[in-house]
């Protein structure tokens, strides 16, 4: 078995727990793994860059709160968001199209009547177009537990409070997230597709940076298998081809042995922040981190 040595950490980026409510919550997601907490550490690590980049590329983007925290605060001059999940990925096609996708969606969700007995139906039911598949995959994330999309995952019962399925179903604030998206969609621009198809386009550009959060499989981690339906990536190629990029990195993982090995082999710079997962539970996640190539 290899010897797993590691890099020492530096200085945290933040020595507390980021208070979410503090940040800017721009997501229609509910998302499993959720960077949230990350945004202050993101925004201090764009803003030490040389240079503000051209493009941020988020290819494993889910929920995509980075990159919409990058288009609407101006942290980068363009933002790519990148997808395989089908279903995820319709819902930003919806958002991101120029034929007035987002106001359609969100008026769709305020008028959109919640039942226990229509939701069960319309979630059983084959879409019939895309607005209507976007529509029931934010209807899904937000009354299924945890906001799992993954097959397996089921409906609230009793909920938060005892609110059942209306317990994360919020219509005006998921409206009005939804046209802020609008609103600045001509700064942002979607692919579906494999993420790492989607770095490799971009590995020459040194004015583009790359935020790349996976799902997390590496060292035998069974979350990603059960959170998300596109859960296989190779680790070891991942950060080879990051560590290639001409454009500065950024990855997020847990702290794990076999994640610190490869960081210290591909030459990252490995810093831990802290913060708290679902359950509200402290932890520590590992920011890890290239500068551009000079």
């Amino acid at each position: 078995m290899t010897q797993l040595s590691f890099l020492p950490d530096s200085q945290p980026f933040r020595g507390r727990i980021t208070n979410v409510a503090s940040v800017p919550q721009r997501s229609p997601f509910r998302y499993p793994g959720g960077k949230t907490w990350l945004v202050p550490v993101f925004r201090e690590w764009m803003r030490s860059l040389p240079k503000q980049p051209a493009l941020l590329v988020e290819p494993f983007c889910g929920g995509a709160i980075i990159g919409l925290t990058a288009a609407m605060e101006n942290l980068a001059k363009r933002v790519l968001l990148g997808e395989k999940d089908p279903h995820v990925a319709c819902v930003w096609r919806v958002l991101l199209s120029r034929q007035g996708g987002a106001e359609a969606l969100a008026r769709r969700i305020l008028d959109y009547r919640l039942t226990r007995a229509r939701v069960l139906e319309d979630l059983s039911s084959e879409p019939r177009d895309e607005m209507e598949h976007a529509f029931q995959t934010i209807l899904r994330n937000r009354v299924q537990r945890g906001g799992i999309l993954a097959a397996g995952a089921s409906v609230m019962k009793r909920g938060e409070n005892g609110r059942g399925i209306a317990s994360r179903w919020y219509p005006e604030t998921l409206a009005r997230r939804i046209r802020g998206i609008g609103l600045c969609r001509h700064r942002m621009e979607f692919v579906e597709g494999d993420a790492f198809d989607l770095i490799r386009d971009h590995l020459r550009a040194k004015g583009t940076a790359l935020f790349l959060d996976p799902p997390y499989t590496a060292g035998g981690k069974r979350a990603g298998k059960r959170l998300y339906t596109c859960n296989d990536v190779d680790h070891e190629d991942l950060f080879k081809l990051a560590s290639s990029a001409a454009g500065a990195v950024m990855l997020t993982y847990d702290d794990a042995p076999e994640v610190r090995y490869l960081a210290q082999r591909h030459g990252f710079h490995v810093q831990t922040t802290p913060m708290k997962n679902t359950h509200h539970a402290a932890m520590v996640e590992l920011v890890i981190t290239k500068q551009p190539q000079a």
